[in-house]
């Protein structure tokens, strides 16, 4: 293999690697130093060395920065259906940490470095140790092997299939949230009427600073009785997104 065609192929790699690694939910990869990530983003490339694409002898430059966005945009799509795995989690814990009252308890984001809910940011490192822990992390990379059998590089269009499939799983991200935040939520209520009757039987009752700790208690009660579905729900969420990576990858 020539040189100048191994350097065309390393770069249409390297492409498509980087998208995928935009949203990936790795524990604190968008916090990481820069050139951890462009270390990380080179060793998944060479790792890939096998399956890198043939460039043609008559490529121009013009083309090969149309390949490379045509790459970079299959990558992001395959990182998205993973992300869509985190979001779910993330989406319970903000309708849970609202009602309970954990939104008013704020940390640092590592993903954002932004101040987040505590619930929020607990959940979302859970997810990520999930990610690892279920073997995803060697999914996808099988995945993006196998996309470059599927998809040559600068032909990715994304087709109605694959839209279709995205699209699916962005609405089963709302689906999950709501059914992993709906036994919390309908707790508080319940909590939140025995309060409402205390408050009827006695007037001088202090509910404002009766009903918080009380409220986080029962949340945080429930969410470690139920804590120990997590990894069954993220498996099922899992082969969803897989399922539309595949879709993606597949071209048809």
């Amino acid at each position: 293999m020539r040189a100048e065609a191994l350097l065309i192929g390393f770069l249409l790699a390297l492409a498509r690697v980087a998208g995928v690694l935009t949203f990936l939910p790795l524990p604190g990869i968008r916090s990481g130093p820069e050139p951890a990530r462009v270390v990380l983003a080179l060793s998944f490339t060479l790792a890939l060395f096998s399956s890198w694409p043939l460039a043609p002898d008559d490529l121009s430059a013009g083309r090969l920065a149309g390949w490379m966005l045509a790459e970079a945009a299959l990558g992001i799509a395959i990182g998205l259906a993973a992300s869509f795995l985190a979001e779910a989690f993330v989406m319970a814990a903000q309708i849970i940490g609202l009602q309970a009252g954990y939104a008013y308890a704020s940390t640092i984001d590592p993903s954002t470095q932004a101040d987040s809910g505590i619930l929020l940011v607990f959940v979302q490192l859970i997810a990520g140790l999930l990610f690892l822990a279920l073997g995803l992390d060697r999914e996808i990379i099988r995945i993006l092997a196998q996309s470059f059998d599927t998809q040559p590089p600068g032909g990715f269009l994304i087709t109605p299939r694959a839209a279709e499939s995205l699209l699916r799983l962005g609405a089963s991200l709302f689906s999950v949230a709501f059914r992993l935040a709906l036994p919390v939520v309908a707790l508080l209520v319940l909590v939140d009427l025995g309060l409402a009757l205390l408050g009827r039987l006695n007037q001088h009752l202090q509910l404002l600073t009766l009903a918080f700790p009380v409220k986080m208690l029962a949340a945080i009660l429930l969410l470690a009785w139920i804590a120990v579905m997590f990894p069954a729900v993220y498996r099922g969420s899992a082969r969803g997104a897989l399922e539309a990576a595949r879709v993606v990858i597949s071209g048809r």
